[in-house]
């Protein structure tokens, strides 16, 4: 055998040993703890980013039919990300196995303040919101997504 061979041979072998060694172990991604952080913590135009992104496809629900039998945007007031937000809440605690009443008031709450937010100090908007807060109070434990809660409410 060459020294030319033994040498490459020996640098190959180095490289190796090194990245066994160097390499940093594969991080779990804690997807529950993602969830409340898109659902709770990151604002709606963060959340809305993300979603247009999907991170975590594989792992999380972003689908989503909005406000589709209800008007997205009553009266001009933008509640479709709000919407949006909410299914994604509804549809990872059922699939994460999440799913209680003490979980499904606190994502109906996330959803009225997420609404708020977008009216800010509009009257006309926040009673617009209550209406389809109850809604989603009322069926949306039986219902799958924000949409078919105000629909069933007869809210459309």
């Amino acid at each position: 055998m060459s020294t030319k061979t033994l040498r490459s041979a020996f640098v190959g072998a180095a490289a190796s040993i090194a990245l066994i060694f160097t390499s940093a172990p594969a991080h779990a991604v804690d997807i529950v703890a993602v969830t409340d952080d898109y659902l709770y913590t990151k604002t709606i135009s963060q959340f809305t980013t993300l979603r247009a992104q999907q991170p975590y496809a594989g792992q999380l629900d972003w689908s989503s039919d909005g406000c589709s039998y209800s008007p997205d945007n009553p009266f001009g007031f933008k509640f479709l990300p709000t919407c949006e937000r909410h299914d994604f809440g509804y549809r990872n605690y059922k699939r994460q196995g999440r799913w209680n009443e003490t979980n499904r008031l606190r994502i109906d709450n996330n959803f009225k303040s997420d609404m708020y937010k977008q009216c800010g100090s509009n009257w006309a908007c926040k009673r617009t919101a209550d209406l389809y807060y109850a809604a989603v109070r009322e069926f949306g434990g039986s219902a799958s997504s924000t949409a078919t809660s105000i629909q069933k409410a007869g809210l459309k």
